[in-house]
């Protein structure tokens, strides 16, 4: 072998190896696809063996390919390893931290926290992305997930950011109509707005109350996976939802929204997940300190209404 492969290609191919796609790690990079198909080669050039086969629609990881991602993955890890042991030492964490979490919460209360991470840290990189439905732990393509819920796998690390839990609520002018629910039981006699939300089943609302923990299947003529469309909906008094006090907190104060079945809740805490010990990467910890600095410091306009 005339040379050694470059990091960076071995990064780039560890996420072709996950997403079976140039498109997908294109636009993760903010790259053409045909920039990303471009490196691959480069790396079959240099390590002299082919990594992938190239189909219609998808793509498939050769025998060698696999075992150039294990060792990648190995490498790769022992280098940031070594990295986040030196920023440690220097207390001056950099590097590029790949960030999660769901489309309303990362948007409304995540992004704007963190160019103020990045004036505290210079040396940090931050890539945020919003999906609502997470299914690779953290460790994969992304860092750091910011999630709020708490299912939580018994494997996973985390760190608990901020509480919070979901409210039942509706506009003045639904209930008018329609009648104030009296138990949980009557919700599915009412226009529920269900959210897909990635820790609960879809159109079941687990409830926690006087007598311990209910569940109630409830269903209605409009869903979505956006809380700002649901939130949306409910204020034109289209129905019932089920919201994080983070989000109507300042309606209910407005009585933009009434809470229904007050005695009713449901936990749903602020959490950060990620692959390793706090200790053993300083980008994450100090990334993980400074949000959870900062909910803490919303909690209290966010909490009880």
């Amino acid at each position: 072998m005339k040379s050694q492969p470059k990091m960076e290609d071995l990064r780039l191919f560890g996420q072709v190896v996950r997403m079976s796609s140039f498109a997908a790690v294109a636009k993760v990079m903010g790259v053409s696809p045909a920039f990303v198909g471009k490196r691959v080669q480069v790396l079959e050039s240099t390590l002299g063996v082919k990594l992938l086969h190239r189909q219609a629609r998808r793509l498939r990881v050769t025998e060698e390919g696999a075992r150039v991602d294990h060792w990648a993955q190995h490498l790769l890890g022992g280098m940031e390893s070594m990295l986040d042991e030196l920023d440690s030492i220097r207390s001056q964490p950099r590097g590029l931290v790949r960030m999660a979490s769901s489309l309303g919460f990362g948007r409304r209360h995540v992004a704007p926290g963190l160019a103020g991470l990045i004036e505290r840290y210079p040396g940090l990189q931050v890539r945020l992305e919003l999906v609502d439905d997470l299914r690779e732990p953290p460790g994969g393509s992304f860092d750091l997930d910011i999630r709020i819920g708490n299912e939580l796998a018994p494997h996973v690390v985390a760190r608990k950011l901020a509480s919070n839990h979901r409210v039942l609520c509706a506009a003045p002018r639904y209930l008018a109509r329609r009648g104030m629910p009296m138990q949980p039981a009557d919700l599915a006699r009412h226009d529920c707005l269900v959210i897909k939300e990635r820790d609960q089943p879809f159109g079941v609302w687990r409830l926690s109350g006087p007598d311990g923990e209910v569940s109630v299947k409830v269903a209605g003529l409009m869903s979505s996976n956006d809380g700002e469309v649901v939130r949306h909906w409910a204020l034109q008094g289209h129905g019932i939802m089920l919201r994080s006090m983070w989000d109507v907190g300042p309606l209910l104060r407005e009585r933009a929204l009434l809470e229904v079945l007050p005695g009713f809740r449901q936990a749903a805490d602020i959490w950060a997940v990620y692959p390793v010990k706090l200790s053993e990467s300083a980008r994450l910890r100090v990334c993980v300190e400074w949000l959870q600095a900062r909910f803490q410091s919303l909690a209290a306009g966010c909490d009880g209404g």
